[in-house]
Order: C-alpha cells, then sequence, then structure tokens
C-alpha cells in the first residue's frame, strides 16, 4: 500500500469520528454538535477574566512585536507598492486596512509564530484594524487577539500533519481573520459559527512557484484575510455555513490533513492556552535561520568583521526542517536578482550577512546591502549539514510539530515519512501522547555554526531554541524583547514604553496608541 493510500485511509479513519452521528441521521443533517459549534459558542462568550493574566501579557508582547513587523513591512519598496495598491492601513474602512495590516506583517518572516500557525498576521491585524474602527478600549483588543489566536491555532493544529506548513498554511487566517473580528464586534455564536463555515468553503491552497518566485508572497495572508471579511458580513446578513465543514468526510480536513486531528479544535477550551506557545520572531527569515544568526552574531562579536579570504568553510548544522526549507529556497536564490519569498528562506546569505555585519535585519533584503558582493562571496562558503539530535528535539518541542505527532501518536506515521522517510520515523519513535497543558512550551529550531578560518583555527556556537522563540527565557523577558524589536525597526519609544499598560488604556488612549505606533 503506499503512502499516499495510506494517508487517504487513514485520514477517512479519523473523521469518521466526527461522521457516526451524521451517518445515523439524514445526509442534509449536521452532527447536533461539531468542533466549530464547541469552539464557536467558546469565543464568542471568552471575556477578559477568563483569561489568565500571563496570558493576556503575552498577547499584549505579541500586538507590539506584530506592529513591528508591520512598520517593517511599510519601509521596504514592496510594501510600499502594496500600499500604493490598497492604501495605508490606517484607512477608514476596517475590512480593507486588516488585510493590508496582514499582507505587511508577513512576508518578510518577521511574524510570530505559535503552536500552530504564524498567527499574527491574521490575529493581530485584524482584531487591531477593528479595535481602531469600532473604538475599543485595551482590553477588549488583548481578548479579540487571545480569541483569535485560540481560534486559529486550534483549526491549524487540526491540519499540522498534512502537505502545508508555516506560512504556507494560509488557512490559519481564515479562522484568525473571522475570529479577531467577530470578537471585536460582540458577535454572536450562531454568527461565528456560519462565518467559520463560509470561510472555510474554499480554503485557500498556495502555488509554491508563486509563493518562492514572485510577489505574490504579499497575498500570502492578505488574500485569506479578504476572504474571512467576506464571510463575516455574508454571516452577519444571514447566509449559513456547514457546521461540519472541518471534519466532514467532504471537508477541510480530508483535503487539508494527511493525518487530521479533528479532536484539537475543541481540546481543551479555557485550560490550554495556545496563546503560550508563541515564539517572537526577532530576525527575519525562515525555520531555522533565527538560530542560525544568533550564533553567528556570538561569532562576530568574538572575531569581529570576517572577509571571505580569511574563511575556508562555514557550516551550519541543523535540523531538518530547516534542510528541508533551505533546499527549496536554494533552487530560487541567485545572488541579488533572487527573489524576495525564496531569500527570506534562504539560510546562507543571512549566515554570512551577520558574519560581516554581526546583525541581520530587514534591511538586508533590500538594496545596497542586498548588492553587496562581499556578502554574497561569503555565503557561497556556506553548506548545510542535518543534525539528528536537532531533528529530535524539535519534535520533542509542541511547536512547530511535536505536540501533533503527540496527538496523532501511531497514526503520524505516514506524515513522518513523508516528510523525512523512514529515518525521520524511526529518529522521532515514540513520544508521550499528549494532551499537556502548554505553560512550559518550547520551540526548539535550533542551529550549530562552525567557522573553519583559513589560518587553521575553527569557531562553533550551539544555540537549541532561538532568541524569542517559546522557552523559559522568553517566557521570563518576552515584554523586553518585542520592545526592543520594536524600536529596532523606528517605533517611538513612549509606545514601547507604554505597551505593559496596554490592557489599562481606555478608548481613546489606545486609538491614539496606534496611531502612534503607525503615524510617528
Amino acid at each position: 500500500m503506499t503512502a499516499a493510500v495510506l494517508s487517504e485511509s487513514v485520514a477517512r479513519a479519523l473523521c469518521e469520528q466526527w461522521e457516526s452521528q451524521a451517518r445515523s441521521t439524514t445526509r442534509s443533517r449536521p452532527p447536533a454538535d461539531t468542533p466549530l459549534r464547541e469552539l464557536s459558542h467558546w469565543a464568542a462568550n471568552l471575556r477578559p477574566e477568563h483569561i489568565p493574566c500571563r496570558v493576556l501579557k503575552l498577547a499584549a508582547s505579541q500586538v507590539l512585536s506584530q506592529i513591528a513587523s508591520i512598520r517593517a513591512g511599510l519601509e521596504h519598496p514592496l510594501g510600499r507598492r502594496l500600499v500604493a495598491a490598497f492604501g495605508h492601513p490606517m484607512q477608514r474602512d476596517p475590512r480593507t486596512a486588516a488585510s493590508v495590516f496582514a499582507a505587511l506583517g508577513s512576508w518578510l518572516n518577521l511574524d510570530d509564530t505559535a503552536y500552530a500557525g504564524h498567527l499574527s498576521n491574521s490575529t493581530v491585524a485584524v482584531p487591531l484594524a477593528f479595535a481602531y474602527a469600532r473604538q475599543l478600549d485595551g482590553l477588549s483588543l488583548l481578548t479579540a487577539v487571545v480569541a483569535a489566536n485560540e481560534c486559529a491555532a486550534r483549526i491549524t493544529a487540526s491540519a499540522t500533519l498534512g502537505p502545508l506548513r508555516g506560512q504556507s498554511a494560509v488557512h490559519t487566517h481564515l479562522a484568525g481573520a473571522v475570529a479577531g473580528r467577530l470578537h471585536c464586534d460582540r458577535a454572536t455564536a450562531d454568527q461565528w459559527e456560519n462565518a467559520f463555515g463560509l470561510a472555510f468553503a474554499m480554503p485557500n491552497w498556495p502555488l509554491m512557484r508563486a509563493f518562492l518566485a514572485s510577489d505574490a508572497r504579499l497575498f500570502n495572508t492578505f488574500t485569506p484575510v479578504r476572504t474571512a471579511m467576506d464571510a463575516c458580513d455574508a454571516a452577519a446578513a444571514g447566509l449559513r455555513g456547514a457546521p461540519d465543514i472541518i471534519e466532514h468526510q467532504d471537508g477541510f480536513l480530508a483535503r487539508f490533513a494527511t493525518v487530521p486531528l479533528p479532536q484539537a479544535v475543541a481540546k481543551g477550551l479555557g485550560r490550554r492556552w495556545h496563546t503560550e506557545t508563541l515564539s517572537f520572531k526577532m530576525h527575519p527569515g525562515g525555520p531555522g535561520i533565527d538560530a542560525a544568526v544568533d550564533c553567528a552574531a556570538e561569532i562576530h562579536r568574538e572575531l569581529g568583521p570576517l572577509r571571505p579570504e580569511d574563511v575556508r568553510e562555514i557550516v551550519v548544522e541543523a535540523s531538518l526542517y530547516t534542510l528541508f526549507a533551505g533546499e527549496r529556497a536554494a533552487q530560487y536564490v541567485d545572488g541579488p536578482r533572487s527573489p524576495l519569498g525564496a531569500l527570506v528562506l534562504d539560510v546562507p546569505y543571512p549566515v554570512a550577512t551577520t558574519l560581516l555585519t554581526g546583525e541581520f535585519s530587514v534591511d538586508d533584503f533590500s538594496a545596497p546591502q542586498l548588492d553587496d558582493p562581499v556578502r554574497w562571496s561569503l555565503a557561497r562558503r556556506v553548506r548545510l549539514e542535518h543534525d539528528t539530535a536537532m531533528t529530535r528535539e524539535l519534535f520533542l518541542s509542541d511547536a512547530p510539530f511535536g505536540e501533533a505527532v503527540r496527538e496523532a501518536g501511531p497514526l503520524a506515521t505516514p506524515w513522518l515519512r513523508g516528510f523525512g522517510g523512514d529515518e525521520l520515523v524511526d529518529l522521532v519513535g515514540g513520544l508521550e501522547a499528549g494532551g499537556r497543558d502548554f505553560s512550559r512550551s518550547t520551540k526548539a529550531t535550533g542551529a550549530r555554526v562552525v567557522v573553519r578560518l583559513a589560518d587553521g583555527r575553527t569557531i562553533s556556537r550551539t544555540r537549541l531554541i532561538p532568541l524569542g522563540a517559546a522557552g523559559p527565557d522568553t517566557r521570563s523577558r518576552h515584554s523586553q524583547m518585542v520592545q526592543e524589536k520594536f524600536l529596532s525597526v523606528g517605533g517611538p519609544r513612549r509606545v514601547a514604553d507604554t505597551v505593559e499598560r496596554l490592557h489599562r488604556m481606555r478608548k481613546g488612549g489606545v486609538r491614539r496608541w496606534i496611531e502612534a505606533a503607525f503615524l510617528d
């Protein structure tokens, strides 16, 4: 039996758990209760007092971190072209504003992630636009962000063991945008359920050629957020969606998951906070680049600027996830002419840049920095190697895949084999059962950078959890980290200094704070 056939049979077997009640009645009647219905009722009734303070504090950091990503997108030449086409995000129509916010914050890979998904592109962008338009106070804004996180992360988790991952899993933003808007609008649970059902009627599936080789990457969140806005308007007007669209045999998971996990959609509501799995992006770039850049910065501090002629070779050892993304991107990387969609997933260029300059920022993705021949000369000395221990640690983490593999148990095997072959199946082995909370969540997308110099010396640095990724260090000082990120992209200090008081801000204060964040 082929992996493809096995995957389909596993998908159908798991989806049948949710179909048994539907099959006992008529085909036209959905189950009396569905994961989406349970999620909708919980999220529609979520209030600030239901959310632990530590989770609200993470959400405040998430808001500032994503504002920094949006500011960075605004400054890039491609971001300015997007604004020329669709308007500045601080515009009157919150639906279009939300879409522009989403696009600007996503395509440089400076957006925050969680288990599961690149959440902030919708779960922060949409509440920002609607909190500003609806004149909400700070606590209402943060509650909408948490509600959107929890909805988007759970639906994304249900399809994590599938063909789309990371930023290509753009269905995340159908859920995040619906939840972010409807919580700001104080919509009824029925509206939530119908809007989700309508949004997932035609979920987006990006083509990797366009994603890596063209400016269409700017639409990877813009398009699903616009779809979600239409779904919300339609639900408000009385149009109905299928409440079993997620788990039905002809629904979302049947198409988008190799191993569907419909039970993840409503698991642990109010007790198991996916917001606690947040990782804050401190550098632009794809999976594993963060840790490699962190290591390269440490080496630069020890050696100072390197010349290409001083270096014999640079080896970056990383997990299979980093190698997978890097190999896909390498097909499109061609020096300064490289399309940005591929370059943000490339490892050699950011590592070489950091070894030369001591840092890596969004400015390094445009001229004149991108045209520097010295960077590209050093980048040609960089090669990637698989570190099996880092791959094992990656799957022991909650994000991006570990919790899904634990949830699936032995049924995860076809997905693991498709992602990394029998070697990965053997390497991961049996993980402990899922179900734990996320208060000690980690994301170990590690890297080791080894620089072998022409004079015979070897310098090496290793980092298992990147700066800003989910783990003990981030839990203890995430507010400080994101303030530094915001200031590094030119954000005003008075905005950074007041983010910890966002939950106390009244309506007028929130509007002024958002205006200062984007217009100062």
